[in-house]
């Protein structure tokens, strides 16, 4: 077997499916650089991270501001190409299908209801910023995990961003970076790269990868 086809057979194997949700189930949606100005968060801080330095009554407005934008985005969500394909086959293969998300819960599940894929997740395997620490801590995963009672060498994680690859590596997850508008790349976390969640869903209908599928 080739490279390919082995990882392709390890995904296969797999029943326990982690997925980010902004940029990876849905169309990225989320203007980072005005959430910032709205929060008045200096330029490329991490957003939650920058929260959490604050005294806990200016935290608590700005998390309410936080949360007013997310909302009205969440409602307006349109789902990525390939998403709902995917889902559908893993659903119905018993998949364990999860959210690990740097939003709300609540934001979470009004998104997954705009996409019109809410049914495929139970709303105890959607974890937000309250439930655990948030990516790139793997807390969420290895909650998720525990809710399974399933182990790391069962769970594969999806994601657009730095923090959702690194979360599923500490945690010991394969690793499937979707790829992003702005073309950042994180290879040295990413097991696999595809364009779309399509791919995705060729690999495990065909056992062959589409012609843009990178495996790392």
């Amino acid at each position: 077997m080739n490279e390919i086809t082995d990882m392709t057979d390890l995904l296969k194997s797999r029943n326990s499916w982690v997925f980010d949700l902004d940029g990876t189930l849905t169309l990225p949606m989320h203007d980072f650089a005005f959430i910032r100005r709205e929060l008045a968060i200096p330029d490329g801080s991490d957003i939650l991270e920058h929260l959490a330095t604050l005294l806990p009554e200016e935290a608590a407005l700005r998390h309410l501001r936080l949360s007013d934008i997310e909302r009205e985005l969440a409602v307006c969500a349109v789902a990525a190409p390939g998403a709902s394909g995917l889902l559908a086959l893993l659903d119905s293969t018993g998949a364990r299908l999860g959210i690990l998300t740097r939003n709300s819960r609540d934001i979470a599940l009004l998104t997954l209801d705009a996409i019109g894929v809410r049914h495929y997740f139970d709303d105890n395997h959607v974890i937000g910023r309250e439930e655990v620490s948030p990516k790139p801590d793997p807390a969420g995963i290895l909650h998720l995990l525990s809710q399974w009672q399933t182990e790391s060498d069962d769970v594969v994680m999806v994601g657009d961003y730095l923090f959702d690859l690194q979360a599923g590596r500490a945690a010991g997850a394969i690793t499937i970076h979707v790829a992003r508008p702005d073309c950042l790349r994180w290879p040295d976390v990413s097991d696999i790269i595809v364009d779309t969640l399509g791919e995705l869903t060729e690999m495990l209908n065909t056992g062959h990868d589409s012609s843009h599928t990178t495996v790392s």
